[in-house]
């Protein structure tokens, strides 16, 4: 009997719909569960009259591979992964290939791709978008680790992926823990996508008045523009379904949000590395203050809203200018999440292909969008672009964009409507177009009461100085 191409260590939601999609391109699948039951069933259900081979242990998985042998994990992450791996080394040979295509945090790719390096092995670290149906049916991979693992998975795995603009949407990002890391930001843009779009809805419902066909209109026609992408569509079919008695079903949706902690590690990085990514920062905390409900109900007791006038002109077109916010917040969102990928790649010494990144996430994946394939364009124009605001197509665009999201920002201040995303890319956009902030006064300050030094604008920067600040305020040149 031939033996299997791949096997597959994990059969919940992920690694099932993986295993179907690698079996509909031919490709023969040996896998394993850690409870035989959960195997025997996916055999006699989605998987029956396949060429998929089910394995009762991990000894009977490795001897069903063929040489070099190569195992996804599909397993949760953190300690599963690496009590697998364990249970592997004894298994597997040098040149064999272990791919994690769970949701890792990149430093424990980077060091289990270091650990399996010593031994021989080849450890690929894969980020996997998509959910259920990219995994079924093409998702978005990110693979990173050993570039001599490459070679010998890139078929297999670009065979099952998504395919835009002709290519598939797997491409090899760089080594160690780069492909779980390019995951992460993808997650942390993610956040931030989600939470500008719950914004534009909030403002839509609670300020302008939509009622529930007309939201989900707006979105519906909204997909059809500059705003098109997966998770727009899916807003708009949400918006559309009603339970039995008519009521809209997400009313009566709990408004705590969950997470599972991508976005956290992504603001988290990005402090780390003095990356100020404001905007998927502030979807996180969105996130943690959605889950303090009870709080919630008992602050809006305390601080019951005040009836507030329509004191601004109905006429002017406010859908526009929601739209014109939620483009605008998104073409800095973006630009946020590849200044963080330019740090971690100066870093790290990725060598990160920006454009190439931007493809892969252009389908089967989450975030996947029209505006994807310019950010592509943008870096093919500019491979070495300081920062996606500063292209000519992006600059135009958020030209034409801004006055709405000032006027959607002042709206719901207004109304006190929160809007911490569209609020925190107003902010950032306007810190980041201001050839002098007030910095000079926090420099100040820092050296009265630290005598931290400060550099001056006439005198060159690496010169640094010091006021005596409560005596005869006197300056000195520190590194003379």
């Amino acid at each position: 009997m031939d033996k299997a191409h791949i096997g597959v260590i994990g059969l919940a939601v992920m690694g099932r719909n993986l295993v179907l999609n690698l079996s509909d391109h031919g490709h023969r699948v040996a896998v394993y569960n850690r409870t035989w039951e959960r195997t025997r069933d996916f055999l006699q259900g989605d998987a029956a009259g396949r060429d998929i081979l089910g394995c009762p242990s991990l000894e009977v998985l490795v001897g069903d591979l063929r040489k070099p042998r190569v195992v996804l994990l599909m397993v949760q992450a953190g300690g599963g992964v690496d009590a697998v791996i364990d249970q592997l080394l004894p298994l597997l040979e040098p040149g064999d290939v272990i791919v994690d295509g769970g949701n890792s945090h990149y430093p424990d790719t980077a060091r289990r791709y270091e650990r399996l390096s010593s031994t021989g092995l080849r450890f690929l670290g894969m980020g996997v978008s998509g959910g259920e149906e990219g995994a079924r049916h093409g998702p978005s991979l990110m693979p990173g680790g050993d570039p001599a693992a490459w070679p010998l998975v890139r078929d297999i795995f670009q065979s099952i992926a998504a395919v835009a603009e002709g290519q598939p949407c797997c491409q090899w990002v760089g080594e160690g823990g780069a492909g779980h890391y390019v995951k992460m930001v993808h997650n942390g843009i993610e956040y931030g996508d989600m939470q500008l779009i719950a914004e534009a809805y909030h403002l839509l419902r609670d300020g302008l008045g939509l009622d529930r066909d007309q939201l989900a209109e707006v979105f519906g026609r909204w997909n059809q523009g500059v705003l098109e992408s997966y998770l727009i569509e899916i807003t708009a079919a949400i918006l559309a379904v009603r339970d039995p008695d008519g009521v809209p079903r997400v009313d009566r949706i709990l408004d705590s949000a969950g997470q599972k902690g991508t976005g956290q590690w992504t603001a988290m990085d990005a402090l780390e590395l003095g990356i100020p990514l404001t905007l998927i920062g502030e979807a996180v905390n969105a996130r943690f203050l959605s889950a303090l409900k009870g709080e919630r109900e008992r602050a809006a007791r305390a601080f019951p809203a005040v009836p507030r006038a329509w004191d601004f002109d109905r006429a002017q077109p406010w859908v526009e200018f929601v739209h014109d916010a939620l483009y605008a917040a998104k073409l800095v969102s973006y630009a946020q999440g590849f200044m963080l990928l330019r740090a971690a790649s100066e870093g790290f010494g990725w060598k990160l292909a920006y454009g190439d990144i931007a493809l892969l996430w252009r389908g089967g994946c989450i975030i996947r969008s029209r505006f994807l394939g310019d950010i592509k364009r943008a870096f093919a124009r500019n491979p070495d672009l300081e920062n996606l605001l500063l292209d000519d197509f992006f600059a135009a665009a958020i030209r034409q964009a801004e006055p709405g999201l000032r006027r959607a920002v002042a709206l719901g201040i207004q109304l006190g409507i929160p809007l911490p995303g569209f609020s925190a890319a107003l902010a950032f956009f306007d810190g980041y177009r201001s050839a002098r902030l007030p910095a000079s006064l926090l420099q100040a300050q820092r050296d009265f009461f630290g005598a931290h030094t400060y550099a001056r604008v006439d005198a060159p920067a690496e010169r640094r100085f010091h006021t005596d600040w409560t005596g005869d305020q006197g300056e000195q040149t520190i590194n003379e």
